[in-house]
């Protein structure tokens, strides 16, 4: 059985970031480190106090960013989810959701 190889283009994903993630500065974080890939999205907080991020770019970018993002939040984020997703809108740069 062979794999397939990774995406070269732009893919999509919906990530879901856990544990003590709202209130701390997660979002503006985000925005910032994302702002320094080749990334377009969004990163928004969610009612069950998880934030999520909606990122299109280079596969390597994302994981990347998903890296970063554990690494300097390492105390607060205690579980990620990532699936692919739909791009449903243009984005011309990363944002922060109200």
């Amino acid at each position: 059985m062979t794999s397939s190889p990774p995406p070269t283009g732009p893919v999509c994903e919906r990530i879901l970031f856990r544990g003590r993630v709202q209130g701390v500065g997660f979002r503006q974080h985000t925005r910032n480190i994302a702002r320094g890939f080749p990334l377009v999205g969004y990163v928004r907080n969610l009612g069950d106090g998880s934030v999520e991020v909606l990122a299109r770019g280079p596969a390597s970018a994302i994981h990347g960013l998903v890296v970063k993002l554990q690494g300097d939040f390492q105390k607060n984020v205690t579980g990620v989810e990532r699936e692919p997703a739909e791009l449903t809108e243009e984005f011309t740069a990363f944002e922060i959701r109200f």
